[in-house]
């Protein structure tokens, strides 16, 4: 997979209360750029899907990878494009280190627009963390 951007962000909140608003699907909207609405299908649990709408669209996520209060991977898949969303907390005894990659890998057809899409995502979940920081 392919690296479409990485950033980490540090807040001064504990590791519970950072984990508690990143794993409240019901405030995705206020930190996913795009997001109308999300809803899990189940418990916070490896396999579980998360429905949401973003820009119109209705749109899925799994997760794909999880160690409860410390890691969380997002996938994503449309036709020919896979995104991978991978969220870690790290604690320094004074804060919460945030950090986020998102790979994206593109198949088939949609290789050849890789570097677009990769870029375009870049450009809009690029905030996420900036905006779940500010929410705490």
């Amino acid at each position: 997979m392919t690296l479409a951007f990485s950033d980490r962000r540090t807040v001064s909140a504990d590791p519970a209360a950072v984990w508690a608003v990143l794993t409240d699907w019901s405030r995705a909207s206020e930190w996913l750029p795009g997001v109308e609405g999300m809803r899990a299908e189940g418990p916070l649990a490896v396999g579980t899907v998360l429905r949401f709408t973003a820009r119109g669209a209705a749109r899925t996520s799994t997760i794909t990878a999880l160690d409860p209060g410390r890691a969380l991977t997002l996938t994503s898949e449309q036709p020919g494009v896979r995104a991978d969303y991978r969220y870690s907390l790290e604690s320094d005894g004074r804060g919460t280190t945030i950090s986020l990659e998102a790979d994206v890998e593109t198949r088939g057809a949609m290789r050849l627009l890789g570097p677009v899409i990769r870029g375009a995502i870049a450009k809009e979940d690029g905030a996420q963390l900036e905006r779940l920081v500010a929410l705490l």
